[in-house]
């Protein structure tokens, strides 16, 4: 029996850049291609309900322009599903703020950078341990990816791996079951997409002493990320 993959989307974003790409749970499924000839697509944030974990349903939880300690009523039920969905040994991939959802869910910690935010097209790098992942292994060890985040995981939950660190993150992706793992960077991300984001936010980039011009010019094709959202997908369906 197939199920449909359920992607959870943990908010909206700005009108400017949902005019020209859509909106958060889209650009995973534009990601994932043929792989997500079809989705369900599940907002809390809008107080629609969340199905039951599944062990055979593949589960993304998607980036948000929300914060994790803000602790929103609905971000706070969909910590508790993550809980389940752990637990019933469902697949679930964490994007971003689900990368620090389900960190915060499981025990960890999240909080801001104590100066300007992580954002561009920068290298991450994998632990030794990650060459015996099975979602990582065969990857180069070093990879581009996409990266506009405020806040972090600054503590990892009790029995979590740290399988990739970035220069300033040293969490960039997390496993915490044989089913459940997440990525601070973006694999759903595209050039063009990073490229309005920064756009929108240049002079808080500038302010922030960010070196916006650079990030500009450093953008480039992201694909080894990619494969990551699309392997797990592969894995798991």
């Amino acid at each position: 029996m197939s199920y449909k993959p359920l992607i959870i989307e943990t908010g909206t974003a700005p009108e400017a850049i949902r005019e020209r790409f859509l909106d958060l749970a889209d650009w995973f499924y534009l990601a994932l291609d043929k792989l997500a000839s079809e989705v369900e697509i599940v907002r809390p944030y809008l107080n629609e309900p969340l199905p039951a974990p599944d062990p055979h349903r593949v589960t993304i939880i998607t980036g948000s322009w929300a914060m994790v300690t803000d602790h929103e009523p609905w971000s706070e039920r969909t910590a508790e599903w993550i809980r389940q969905a752990v637990a019933c040994e469902a697949p679930v991939l964490g994007v971003c703020y689900g990368h620090q959802l389900m960190a915060y869910a499981l025990g960890g910690e999240v909080d801001y950078f104590s100066d300007r935010k992580e954002i561009g097209c920068l290298p991450v790098t994998l632990v030794k341990e990650a060459q015996s992942d099975p979602l990582l292994q065969g990857l180069p060890t070093q990879f581009d990816a996409y990266l506009t985040h405020a806040q972090r995981v600054t503590k990892v939950p009790d029995g979590a791996q740290v399988l990739a660190t970035s220069e300033r993150d040293g969490h960039q992706i997390i496993r915490y079951s044989s089913t459940a793992i997440s990525t601070q960077f973006h694999p759903e991300f595209t050039a063009p997409l990073l490229k309005a984001v920064i756009d929108l936010n240049y002079d808080k980039l500038v302010a922030e002493g960010q070196p916006v011009e650079a990030l500009l010019a450093g953008l480039k094709n992201a694909s080894v990320s990619r494969s990551i959202l699309c392997k797990f997908v592969e894995l798991y369906q």
